[in-house]
């Protein structure tokens, strides 16, 4: 994979490089509408599909930062978008072109002042890794093993001019008017600050690591501070497969039930007793080492759940609240999916959806074990998904209804069900933790 030797930093250079991907995708439109009307309409769109999955991410991996990142929340979900783009999407989550050798020692020399070979006996100035807003390095000193990760330049001080530029493709996808979204888009700015802030993941990761060592077959790295800074965290290093290596290679079905298991029980624990959540659970932010435990590498993502959002939407989960039409519409108040806007006839639509999808969704949460290795499920999932895309009452209301805290703890379940779904491990408990 070739290696990059500078990033667009500035913000006419980013918008000019994400107008020169709009402009790809135009003339990939053209070739479509050509296409379709001489050939297989279906092979048209399947072409259309792949030609802008691979010049919409070759775009966004040249950027790194936000952009990249929002590809990636993206791909974890793999209702919303074409196969294509899932495919071509997810390699922002362990597997973008990385930094030039020249280019990774000048930027640790301005976070640290000083080069790695100052500090380390060895450092591979050739990354081992490298995702949407870092890349990460092997490194020695004596018999220690590190894993440093050092962040892309430019990528915190250009977060607000990317959202700017991703926002009207958001508000056209989803469906929200500009006037009403402003508190969504405050909590992803927020979150991707906190993301770019090492400095605060290297405490989040020491603390949630202190507060989970009851949890069986867990592990975490320990965090070096005095190799660390803002920019820069230095770990130590872990051996093992990730996640997505695992679900294509393993063929134990109980090392796979152990594994989804640890997963389940770590983040229940965290949800309901920790109040803060890891919030980026896509395969590549955990290992599964030779001693078959599972390792999370990154906490640069949490969530934290106050306590007035916590108690109804952990309501809103339990079906029997589901079935209890007085609750279920206070419910639907209390969290802000109903909107002092809406007539009648709008929450009798809303309540109808929310209660079909939630009984779906939250079947997980109201038995004592469930199978997330069942294709019936995700199928369900998907089947709903796309009836109520093609719902015209749906369409024609706002998109914008819900807790801006949705959006994160949402993102959270919807990425460990599809963890799950693909280590294929059969029953675990679900049961609280």
């Amino acid at each position: 994979m070739k290696s990059l030797d500078k990033i667009p930093t500035s913000k006419i250079q980013r918008a000019s490089k994400i107008v020169g991907v709009g402009a790809k995708v135009g003339v990939n439109y053209l070739k479509y509408y050509g296409q379709k009307l001489t050939g297989d309409a279906d092979k048209a769109k399947a072409n259309l599909d792949e030609n802008n999955a691979t010049d919409i991410y070759d775009g966004l991996s040249q950027l790194k930062g936000s952009a990249l990142k929002m590809a990636q929340m993206m791909s974890m979900d793999q209702s919303i978008l074409p196969k294509a783009y899932v495919d071509k999407f997810s390699l922002a989550q362990f597997s973008v072109p990385p930094l030039s050798a020249p280019l990774v020692r000048k930027t640790f020399f301005k976070t640290l002042g000083k080069y790695p070979e100052d500090i380390f006996d060895d450092f591979d100035v050739e990354s081992s890794f490298a995702a949407s807003i870092g890349q990460v390095h092997r490194a020695r000193i004596g018999d220690q093993l590190f894993a440093v990760k050092i962040q892309y330049p430019g990528v915190a001080d250009s977060i607000s001019s990317d959202l700017a530029l991703v926002k009207p493709f958001a508000l056209r996808m989803f469906n929200m008017k500009s006037k009403d979204v402003e508190r969504y888009f405050k909590e992803i700015e927020s979150k991707l600050y906190e993301e770019t802030n090492y400095t605060l993941e290297v405490e989040q990761s020491t603390e949630i690591a202190s507060q989970c060592t009851q949890i069986h077959n867990l592990r975490f790295p320990k965090m070096f501070p005095e190799y660390s800074s803002d920019r820069i965290i230095t770990m130590e290093w872990m051996d093992g497969k990730h996640l997505s290596e695992l679900t294509e290679q393993n063929t134990d079905k109980e090392a796979a039930n152990k594994i989804s298991q640890t997963l389940w029980d770590f983040y229940m624990f965290q949800f309901h007793q920790l109040g803060i959540m890891h919030a980026d659970p896509h395969p590549g932010n955990f290992l599964v080492n030779k001693e078959g435990e599972l390792v999370v590498l990154d906490f640069g993502c949490t969530k934290v759940i106050p306590s007035n959002f916590y108690k109804p939407f952990n309501d809103l989960m339990q079906q029997e609240n589901i079935e209890n039409d007085v609750r279920f519409e206070d419910l639907l108040w209390e969290l802000q999916i109903f909107s002092k806007e809406d007539t009648e006839e709008q929450k009798n639509i809303v309540r109808s959806i929310f209660k079909k999808m939630l009984t779906l969704l939250c079947a997980p949460f109201n038995v004592n074990e469930f199978d997330f290795s069942n294709s019936d499920f995700f199928t369900e999932l998907a089947k709903m998904g796309d009836k109520m895309s093609k719902n015209k009452e749906i369409r024609t209301m706002s998109g914008n209804r819900g807790s801006e805290h949705f959006l994160y703890v949402n993102r959270t379940f919807f990425g460990l069900f599809s963890l799950l779904s693909q280590l294929n491990g059969g029953k675990i408990r679900t049961s609280k933790v």
